[in-house]
């Protein structure tokens, strides 16, 4: 017998589960205990002289004396003029800015030329020991040598 076959044959044979019987939380009786008795409990009375209101009452005359003796909207009260007395005035701040840019922009052009320079071209020979076969001291005092039939070859020639 195959192992498939024992496999189904086996499923086949297990037992139904038997589910739990599910019990209800809810109370057997049904009886209404709805006792209605007087409560009697003594309660302070409420009036407006707690220290709740008290202290509203405080508030208001604390805000009434604000609004009454602060500044005018165009004065320039004791924070404002601290403020402003630390504080670089606005034209300092456009000189600095304008310094900032005329930097920036002089830093741009630098790195600008730099990112788009070439080397030089550069001659190279492929014998470079030929041009030292003299002495340059056995030459004649007054003698010269003539250049003017020497060529530098160019990358384009090579």
């Amino acid at each position: 017998m195959s192992l498939a076959r024992r496999a189904v044959l086996a499923a086949s044979r297990t037992r139904p589960t038997v589910f739990a019987v599910q019990s209800r939380a809810t109370s057997t009786s049904h009886d209404g205990h709805h006792d209605h008795h007087e409560d009697s409990t003594v309660y302070p009375p409420e009036t407006f002289g707690t220290s709740f209101w008290r202290n509203v009452l405080f508030a208001s005359f604390a805000t009434a004396a604000l609004v009454k003796f602060a500044p005018e909207a165009g004065d320039n009260v004791y924070l404002t003029r601290w403020i402003a007395l630390y504080t670089d005035s606005r034209d300092h701040w456009i000189a600095l800015n304008a310094k900032h840019t005329a930097q920036a922009s002089e830093v741009s052009s630098n790195t600008l030329l730099t990112a788009d320079a070439k080397t030089p071209p550069i001659h190279r020979f492929r014998y470079p020991q030929s041009l030292n076969q003299g002495s340059p001291f056995l030459n004649v005092i007054g003698e010269t040598v003539d250049m003017s039939n020497v060529v530098a070859k160019a990358e384009k020639d090579i």
